[in-house]
């Protein structure tokens, strides 16, 4: 089999997938993800694993070197390139994991709004009193 490479991001965070034959081991920034903290990131990140089962996973490695951005942000965007790398070894996945959440999929473009000009906050812009 070959080696897949997938790509996933979340708002500032940029998450790059390998998936090749192996043993089941899982490592974010080369930290088995057994040890991953914070347990919440650890738990989103395995969704995509969970899901495709055991058996499926054992027969791969996957590595993931994820930057930028928060330890959601980062937990999201490994989680996507996870589920694309998966869905591309198994196509029948992909319809399983739209089912449970399109997030695993599909990328949120969500981003945050940049502030208005002469001003330092992002939303409308400040009402002026003097008339």
């Amino acid at each position: 089999m070959k080696i897949i490479n997938t790509s996933g991001k979340r708002k500032r965070a940029i998450a790059r997938a390998t998936l090749k034959e192996g043993k089941g081991i899982v490592r974010i920034n080369s930290q088995l993800l057994d040890i991953y903290q914070p347990e919440l990131a650890k738990m989103r990140i395995m969704e995509p694993l969970v899901l495709s089962g055991n058996d499926f996973i054992s027969k791969f490695d996957i590595n993931v070197n994820v930057y930028g951005g928060g330890w959601q942000a980062q937990s999201e965007a490994s989680r996507l390139a996870i589920a694309r790398a998966l869905a591309q070894a198994n196509p029948n996945l992909k319809k399983v994991f739209l089912e449970y959440d399109r997030q695993l999929i599909i990328a949120d473009v969500r981003r945050n709004e940049p502030h208005k000009p002469n001003d330092s906050k992002p939303r409308a812009k400040r009402q002026k009193s003097y008339r």
